[in-house]
C-alpha cells in the first residue's frame, strides 16, 4: 500500500524535499540488505552486504550529497545450478547525507562492502562559548567614562 502525499503538498511551503524523502523511503528495495554504524559523534559507517560482487563490480560515487552504491556483474556465462540463494543481481542503493559528511573510504571485505563517512563541521559553523563581561573603558581609544561623559 503506497500513501498518497499530494494533500500535504497543498497545505505546506517548504516542505516538498522532506516529502520526497518520505516518498522513496516508502518504495526502497530490499537489495542488497545494509547496516549504518555509527561509531561516535562524528564517524559513520554504511555497510552493504555484497556476496559475489568483486571490486570491479561495483561503484560509488557521491553528488549532490547523495551517496550512491550500484553493484553489476559481468555477464558470463551461467552455470547450471541446483539451487541459486546468492543473489547476484544488478542493484542501485541511494544514501542522503547530511549536511558536512564526507566519504572517507571505502573497503571490499568478507562480503561485505563497507563505505566510512565522517561529519566535517567547518570551524564557523562550530558552537563556540561566548566571554561575559563589560570591555575595559580605558583600554578604549577614544571612549569616555561616565563621569567624562557628564562634565562634557
Amino acid at each position: 500500500m503506497r500513501l498518497d502525499y499530494s494533500p500535504f503538498f497543498r497545505t505546506t511551503v517548504g516542505f516538498d524535499r522532506l516529502l520526497d524523502l518520505l516518498d522513496q523511503a516508502e518504495g526502497a528495495p530490499g537489495y542488497p540488505p545494509y547496516n549504518i554504524e555509527r561509531s561516535d559523534e562524528n564517524h559513520y559507517r554504511v555497510s552493504l552486504a555484497v556476496a559475489g560482487f568483486a571490486e570491479k563490480d561495483l561503484e560509488i560515487e557521491v553528488r549532490d550529497g547523495v551517496l550512491t552504491v550500484e553493484g553489476k556483474r559481468d555477464p558470463s556465462p551461467t552455470p547450471s545450478y541446483l539451487h541459486q540463494g546468492i543473489a547476484g543481481r544488478a542493484f542501485q542503493r541511494q544514501f542522503q547525507l547530511a549536511e558536512h559528511v564526507e566519504v572517507k573510504g571505502a573497503r571490499l571485505e568478507n562480503g561485505l562492502l563497507h563505505v566510512d563517512l565522517e561529519r566535517v563541521v567547518p570551524d564557523e559553523k562550530k558552537p563556540r562559548k561566548i566571554v561575559i563581561g563589560a570591555p575595559d573603558l580605558k583600554t578604549i581609544q577614544g571612549a569616555q567614562t561616565p563621569s567624562q561623559r557628564a562634565a562634557a
